[in-house]
């Protein structure tokens, strides 16, 4: 796969990793990893689409500078930019946990219109789940604006999620899912510019019910595509179900034993119904 770099207007950095020629299919990953998410198939997607993997905004190797404002609309619009510059006027998007959110506001707001979305599991236009350890996540990331707390955050993070982390949001326990949270974590020890960006992101990005996505859902008339996991907490399959129901013409397809880490729970599942809904 060949590294590349795309540069907004504002001068922020998005890195993104393609392969593969064809139409293009744009993987925005969860909240807190990075494009490693995907890896297990991006194999069997690069023999029919070309695939671009971008680290969003404060992940992995993509822009994490204190001096930009992380609101909602900035990584919308950041996002929005970079699939068209970089996925065309007609790619198709899938969008999981966090990048299924800005999947769905790049359309909303106007700034981007794929050819196909796909939504794996996410909270939709619901308040965010497991609220008490969300509003411990803020407060604590929330330190991070703090001169001496943002250095001693980005120190603690790696030695609270571990790479075995990552079997936890494995439903089959993939050991694989460790390179996940290890390669999400790389650089965060003493990067205090990363610290002091994601407590600005903790207190600007919105937890609480989604009341504009809801509303926006019968203006949606892309075809899309609910690809959801059964075994996943953090997006228990009645919410899709829901969804489904709000959004004209939309498919709903499950994947049995899967949890969070879908991609490593049921690879083979996963990229079958990409390539059928997409290709």
């Amino acid at each position: 796969m060949r590294l590349r770099l795309y540069h907004h207007r504002d001068g922020a950095r998005v890195a993104y990793w393609e392969t593969g020629t064809g139409q293009a299919i744009v993987l925005l990953h969860s909240l807190g990893l990075s494009h490693r998410e995907w890896a297990p198939i991006v194999s069997a997607l690069s023999s029919r689409f070309r695939v671009v993997l971008p680290d969003l905004p404060l992940h992995g190797d993509s822009e994490d500078r204190p001096r930009h404002p992380y609101t909602p609309e900035w990584l919308t619009e950041v996002m929005a930019g970079f699939c068209l510059d970089v996925g065309g006027p007609r790619a198709a998007v899938v969008g999981h946990d966090l990048g299924a959110e800005l999947a769905l506001r790049t359309i909303v707001d106007g700034g981007y219109a794929p050819a196909r979305l796909v939504l794996m599991g996410n909270r939709l236009h619901r308040p965010a789940p497991f609220g008490g350890r969300r509003a411990l996540w803020r407060l604590t990331t929330g330190l991070g604006a703090l001169p001496v707390m943002d250095l001693a955050l980005s120190h603690a993070a790696p030695l609270v999620f571990r790479p075995r982390f990552g079997e936890r949001l494995s439903a089959q326990r993939n050991p694989e899912s460790r390179d996940v949270v290890r390669h999400a974590l790389a650089d965060v020890g003493g990067n205090t510019n990363r610290a002091r960006s994601w407590a600005k992101f903790a207190r600007r990005w919105p937890f609480e019910a989604q009341r504009d996505l809801l509303d926006a859902y019968p203006s949606l008339t892309l075809p899309v595509l609910l690809m959801w996991a059964e075994d996943d907490p953090a997006a228990p399959l009645p919410w899709a179900r829901e969804a489904l129901d709000l959004i004209p013409g939309a498919q709903l397809r499950t994947i049995p034993g899967a949890g969070f880490l879908v991609a490593y729970d049921d690879p083979v599942a996963l990229a079958r119904e990409l390539i059928s809904f997409c290709g």
